[in-house]
């Protein structure tokens, strides 16, 4: 099975241990999974981010 990473050194996708694991993203599924990996951290981001409001009790909403 084939892994995709996206290089933060060479903003590009690479298939093998090309640069540092520090500087890549993933591993993702797919070329266009790798492509889109800052889609996929700002979602994480904003996720963590109400989670940690609703921890916090800056939101009054009650968990789900």
């Amino acid at each position: 099975m084939v892994t995709y990473y996206w290089c933060l050194t060479h903003d590009e996708v690479e298939t093998r241990d090309v640069c540092r694991a520090a500087n890549r993203m993933g591993p993702y599924a797919s070329v266009e999974e790798a492509r889109r990996w800052s889609e996929r951290v700002e979602e994480r981001e904003e996720s963590w981010d109400a989670e940690d409001e609703r921890w916090h009790g800056e939101d009054d909403r009650p968990p789900r």
